[in-house]
Formats: structure tokens, C-alpha cells, sequence
């Protein structure tokens, strides 16, 4: 039976709220002037507490906590502070890694200098680029000179644990413009970089109406490589396919996600990943609309799905997110975060291997080059 207290156990808050909705965004976010500031501190920690009551959660540590959104520094520093605090009396949380994702358009140093006393100690900075013209076509608020001072003042707060995001692939966007964004960002030396690729998502005003001079295939793989050598030059090393860190900076909390941990879930549309005290793993979901979660929330019923996972579900569920990691995984990890015997899955990487797909050192296994442009087709055996 899986052993639920030897499984790191992380904690996402969701906050809803932007001052306006990207045209590529997909997240749960919801664009509004008017947040309901205490009343969703309230609702988060009622939701908290729900949580704590699922069967030997209550006893486990916090190892991490990730505050995302949505734009949660649109919150004041007190209302995270409360947050923060309230979160503490309720649960275990020593040495605990807090991330709070922040938008250069609501930066402000003395917002900053809150946060960091309320507890936060890495905050991840939404840039995106450093080009006005590109961050006008992906619909940002902010412009390049606002995004220099967003990382000035996190610093100037206390911040030595900073995430920047940046993106890839944008529209009419040069390989040139693209190795000019992440030298500027890496000219901040921060300790992490998120850099992705501009993707189309469902559902969204770009994937509706893509926007022209989108980079094909073959350029964007380009980018890819050429921008990988530029970070490794700047002391970044890939550890995941769009995550970058300084030695010893990689994200406690994401790490947690790709390497099949536990984490709890509140806010609006949250998810959730627990192992039971009895070794069942449950995926939970809140209520996605801000008001409905509210009102739910209080009356302390915000959870609007629940299911457990079957044996049949684990080997995709574990691979979706180990096969991410650059060093992959090894047999014994499969083993303690799923309870399935490794055999189950043996013969299809054997399969993999013989394809080129995944390679194998020992007992650890990972992603190839080949297989990482062909991961959703890997996925696939899994399932």
C-alpha cells in the first residue's frame, strides 16, 4: 500500500482575478475591478480546512506553497499576509518554499516589500517579453520599461528567488527578437526562468483568430536549441522542457507536480493530486466561477469533482509529468508514488526504447530528444 506521509505534500491557492483576460490564456481567470478581496480570504481558508479533513492530510507538512492566478499581486499584502498566516496555524509548514506569481502592470514596491514580509519568498514576474510591440500583440498591460522596474522592485524588496516568464514563438517574432528577450531577461540574473512557446490554446480569442506571422515547426524548434545554448551559456540548466534554473534554484513546487507528489488545491477552479491515508489517489477540482465558489466555499462545499484513480489510470497519470523532467525517472520512484509494480509498465518502455523514443541509464529512464518532439504520441502508449 502507498505511504502517504512519505509523499511530499504541496499547496496551489487560486486567485481568479486579472484586470483583463490575455487572448491566449486559458487559465481560470476572470477579468474584474472589483475583487472581493476579504471575502475570498475567507473562502480560501474555510477551503483549507476542508482540505486538512480528507484522511491523513491534516498530519503532513506543507513543503510547498505556490500562489497563482489570475494575478494574485492585484491582492494587497495584508489580505496574503492573512492568507499566509492563517494557512500557518492550520498545517505544518517549516522551511516551506511560498511562490507568488505577479503581474509587471499591478507591481508596486511597497506591495512588494509586503509580500515579502507576509512570508513569500520567491515571486515569479509574468514578462513575457521586453519588446513593446510584441507584448502589445499578446494583449499585455505592461511595456518593456514597467517590466524592468517589476524586477527592480522585487529585488529592491528582499526577493533572491525570482522566476521570470518569458515566451517564445510570438507574433512576427524573429529568432533574433527571441534571443534578445532572454538576454535581457537573463541580464537580471535571476534564479529561474520559465521560457516557453506562444501555444494556441482551445477556447481562446488566438485560437479562434490566430494572429499572423506565427512562427512554423522548423523555426520554432530553431529558436528552441539556439535559446537553450544561450541560457546553459548564462549558467541556466534545462531541467524540465520549459524550466531553467540556477544550481539549486529549480521550483520545490513544480518539481513536486512532475515528480507525481501530493498537493492540495483551494480557490476558484483549483486542482488537487492526494494520496489517502489508506493509499487511494483522489484528483479534485473546485468550483470554477468566482462567485459560485464563494458562495460554495462558505457554506463549505467547494469541491465539484472527485474521482479516485484506478490501477489502469496511474502509468499515463505518472507519465504525463515524469516524462517533462530532463533526468526522467527511476524505477524505485515509480514505484513508491504509484504503488504499481514496475513490471506493469516494463514491456511498453522496452518499446519506447527500441523506437528511439526513451532512453535508459540503469534503472532510470527519459525522454529523448526525438521523443520530446513526439511526447503526446508517447503519451499515448501509456494509456
Amino acid at each position: 500500500m502507498l505511504q502517504a506521509d512519505s509523499i511530499p505534500l504541496s499547496l496551489y491557492i487560486h486567485m481568479p482575478w486579472c484586470e483583463r483576460k490575455c487572448p491566449y490564456c486559458d487559465f481560470n481567470s476572470h477579468a474584474s475591478s472589483n475583487i472581493e478581496e476579504e471575502s475570498y480570504i475567507d473562502a480560501l481558508l474555510q477551503d483549507f480546512e476542508g482540505e486538512l479533513e480528507l484522511p491523513g492530510v491534516r498530519a503532513r507538512k506543507i513543503n510547498s506553497v505556490f500562489i497563482g492566478g489570475g494575478t494574485p499581486s492585484l491582492f494587497s499584502a495584508v489580505a496574503i499576509k492573512r492568507l499566509l498566516s492563517g494557512i500557518a496555524q492550520r498545517a505544518a509548514c517549516e522551511e516551506t518554499e511560498i511562490t507568488l506569481e505577479a503581474n509587471p502592470g499591478s507591481a508596486d514596491s511597497s506591495k512588494f516589500a509586503g509580500y515579502r514580509e507576509a512570508g513569500v519568498n520567491r515571486l515569479s514576474i509574468g514578462i513575457q517579453s521586453f519588446d513593446d510591440e510584441k507584448l502589445a500583440a499578446l494583449g499585455r498591460i505592461h511595456n518593456r520599461e514597467t517590466a524592468i522596474h517589476a524586477i527592480e522592485k522585487a529585488r529592491a524588496a528582499g526577493f533572491d528567488n525570482l522566476n521570470l516568464d518569458l515566451m517564445f514563438g510570438l507574433p512576427a517574432q524573429s529568432e533574433g527578437e527571441a534571443m534578445l528577450d532572454l538576454q535581457q531577461a537573463t541580464s537580471f540574473q535571476p534564479e529561474h526562468l520559465s521560457w516557453y512557446q506562444l501555444t494556441l490554446e482551445p477556447n481562446t480569442p488566438f485560437n479562434h483568430s490566430p494572429p499572423a506571422a506565427l512562427a512554423d515547426n522548423d523555426q520554432l524548434a530553431d529558436f528552441s536549441t539556439k535559446g537553450i545554448g544561450q541560457l546553459q551559456q548564462a549558467g541556466f540548466s534545462q531541467y524540465e522542457v520549459s524550466a531553467y534554473a540556477q544550481p539549486g534554484k529549480a521550483c520545490r513546487h513544480n518539481l513536486n507536480y512532475w515528480q507525481f507528489g501530493d498537493y492540495l488545491g483551494i480557490g476558484a477552479g483549483a486542482h488537487a493530486k492526494i494520496t489517502l491515508a489508506d493509499g487511494t489517489i483522489v484528483r479534485r477540482s473546485k468550483q470554477r466561477h468566482p462567485q459560485r465558489y464563494l458562495a460554495a466555499a462558505t457554506a463549505t462545499d467547494a469541491v465539484s469533482s472527485s474521482r479516485a484513480l484506478t490501477d489502469d489510470d496511474l502509468p499515463l497519470e505518472y507519465m504525463m509529468n515524469a516524462l517533462r523532467l530532463n533526468e526522467g525517472f527511476r524505477q524505485q520512484d515509480f514505484e513508491l508514488r504509484t504503488g504499481l509494480a514496475f513490471s506493469s509498465i516494463e514491456e511498453t518502455l522496452g518499446e519506447q526504447v527500441k523506437k528511439g523514443l526513451l532512453e535508459r541509464d540503469g534503472d532510470s529512464w527519459r525522454t529523448s530528444e526525438i521523443g520530446r518532439l513526439h511526447l503526446d504520441n508517447l503519451l499515448l502508449e501509456f494509456s
